[in-house]
């Protein structure tokens, strides 16, 4: 009976999140049949089986978090895997799935497309040889530093999940993470000792973080199984050597504290555990008391706060805002809109549509920094911020540039509605060069908004509101806006952001005479 594992769902993912299942144990399945829902940190993605035979055992619940290369689902086959074509989660050939693999498929026919980090046949040799090299007397010293993207079940522990995403104890022993759902009972609950002599680590985040953090992996005890080093044995060796002598290691189940994000267990950073008390306080007893929730970092809501925290780290950024009288805009909407009600155009694709004649004016807001330059696309991918119940996203339309007003705001309802239905792929999220955001929607004025890292420039656009203002010079009751746009100060200077907004408060201004830029 082969288990299906995880594959790799490309964009450098790691891991997902059992949405839904599609088949129960005992169901036949046939080759490419879509089996589950998963929820990646970039989307919602349907996964395909490369089996046809019976569903013996499913290998996690709904809500479950599964590293790839672990169990999925188990099948008893009826033929050998013959290839995926579910976009977005196909390569072509087998020898690229091989690669991605981290072995070669031997023996395996050609069979066309195949999920990427997923062979055709049993799992690689080459891969199995790599992980007994690594638990066989290694020497001490640093973690390789490109480990194989996707390890074969007979490799992979079940209790390597990431400590930030591993469900509830099952059984309430102590040490259990946040709350979470059910434990899947194909992973074990209870570590095993650590064995002297032995360096068991498999899974490659637990690698980059501790390489990223200065660690040396040999000097740590692991707590899993053979001993295992797992996420949380690095983070609680990060704990107490941030925190001295005086206070005890604290075990993290989110993200270390000094990244820019809050940690996910409800321990402050710094505060420490009585001495002896190593385990993480059980959910809803801790810090806040009865009613506490505890809300795992997860899917897009993490990728946000990875980015968002990235950002603030890395960008130097500054603000500049002007307020703009648009009257103008608003009744130049309106009879758009008039003229064509099937094709309506929204304030924020008009906003969008001047951002990019802004952006032929100046470019630099249009780039990127790598290393020592500024790199300038010859095109202009818009992101557009899109508030979700999910978290917060932006979906990117491509060549913005070359649609025109009624197209761009089609395009921009579309990925709004997608973006809301969690029907995005992953390269709806990706390849952005400036991003607009409409936050008026949230009834506020103003926003010093986060750049979206890695692009240079944020434009934003509050309610639109009726103020006094002087026209002619007298006062008068005009519809009023506030711009912003947050900058990196790396790719440009004041003068530069200070043109661009002002070209844009002009064209919300003066729509008629904006027309003949564009």
């Amino acid at each position: 009976m082969p288990d299906f594992l995880l594959p790799d769902l490309g964009e450098g993912l790691t891991e997902a999140e059992v949405i839904a299942w599609r088949v129960r144990p005992g169901d036949h399945v046939a080759i490419d049949q879509v089996i589950a829902e998963v929820e990646t940190a970039k989307a919602v993605v349907e996964v395909p089986v490369p089996y046809a035979g019976t569903v013996a055992r499913l290998h996690a619940e709904p809500g479950t978090v599964v590293s790839v290369g672990q169990p999925l689902v188990t099948i008893t086959a009826e033929e050998p895997a013959t290839g995926l074509r579910e976009p977005g989660v196909v390569v072509p050939g087998p020898a690229a799935a091989s690669e991605a693999a981290g072995g070669e498929a031997a023996g395996a026919d050609p069979s066309g497309s195949v999920l990427i980090g997923y062979g055709t046949t049993a799992a690689p040799a080459r891969a199995r040889r790599h992980r007994r090299r690594a638990l066989a007397g290694a020497p001490a010293g640093p973690p390789p530093p490109d480990p194989a993207p996707a390890v074969p079940a007979d490799s992979v522990p079940a209790d390597s999940v990431p400590a930030s995403s591993a469900p509830a104890n099952p059984a309430g022993a102590a040490g259990g993470g946040p709350t979470g759902p059910a434990q899947a009972d194909s992973l074990p609950a209870a570590p095993g000792p650590g064995r002297p002599g032995r360096l068991a680590v498999v899974s490659p985040l637990v690698r980059k973080e501790a390489r990223d953090a200065g660690l040396d992996l040999a000097s740590l005890t692991g707590t899993g199984p053979d001993g295992l080093v797992r996420r949380q044995d690095v983070r609680r060796a990060i704990a107490a050597r941030d925190a001295g002598p005086a206070t005890a290691p604290i075990p993290h189940s989110g993200t270390a504290p000094g990244n820019g994000t809050a940690p996910v267990s409800g321990t402050a950073p710094g505060n420490g555990t009585p001495p002896g008390n190593d385990a993480a306080p059980d959910a809803g007893t801790a810090g806040g008391g009865a009613g506490e929730r505890r809300v795992p970092l997860r899917g897009a809501r993490r990728v946000a706060a990875e980015k968002l925290s990235r950002s603030r780290r890395e960008i130097p950024e500054a603000t500049v805002w002007v307020d703009a009288d648009a009257t103008a805009l608003v009744e130049t909407r309106a009879a758009l809109n008039a003229a064509d009600p099937a094709r309506p155009v929204s304030l924020l694709a008009l906003l969008a549509r001047f951002a990019l004649a802004g952006l032929r004016r100046f470019p630099e807001l249009n780039a990127r920094i790598e290393g020592d330059e500024i790199v300038l696309p010859g095109r202009v991918n818009l992101g557009f911020a899109a508030q979700t119940a999910h978290g917060l996203v932006v979906p990117v339309v491509p060549d913005a540039h070359r649609l025109a007003t009624r197209d761009l705001s089609a395009q921009l309802a579309q990925r709004a509605v997608a973006a809301r239905e969690r029907r995005l792929a992953p390269a709806d999220l990706a390849g952005g060069t400036f991003t607009v955001n409409n936050y008026g929607m949230f009834g506020v004025d103003g926003s010093a908004a986060i750049i979206n890292y890695p692009e240079v420039a944020i434009l934003g656009m509050g309610r639109v509101i009726d103020r006094p203002w002087v026209v002619g010079g007298g006062l008068a009751v005009r519809k009023v806006t506030e711009l912003t746009l947050a900058f990196d100060h790396r790719a440009c200077d004041g003068g530069t952001a200070g043109g661009f907004l002002r070209y844009v408060a002009d064209c919300i201004e003066s729509p008629a005479t904006a027309i003949g830029d564009m």
